[in-house]
């Protein structure tokens, strides 16, 4: 049975495969793994720079659900 996960506001942000359907996903589509686990090098560089900042300054961050909020608000 697939499981939704929801954000702070209620709206879906991800799904939860148990392990079996996934394994039948992976017959079917048999280059699937290798479609959802390549990351490219220049993201990767860019995840890392993102970390970097956030480790030398967290109390500069924004709150992901507030900017979320702000914005669709703006944009209504």
């Amino acid at each position: 049975m697939l499981q939704y996960i929801a954000d702070s506001n209620g709206k879906t942000a991800g799904v939860f495969i148990p392990y079996t359907d996934w394994e039948k996903l992976v017959e079917k589509y048999k280059d699937i793994e290798n479609d959802i686990l390549e990351i490219p090098e220049w993201h990767k560089k860019i995840v890392m720079e993102r970390i970097k900042k956030y480790d030398a300054s967290p109390e500069k961050m924004l709150d992901w659900d507030v900017v979320s909020k702000k914005l669709d608000e703006k944009y209504k």
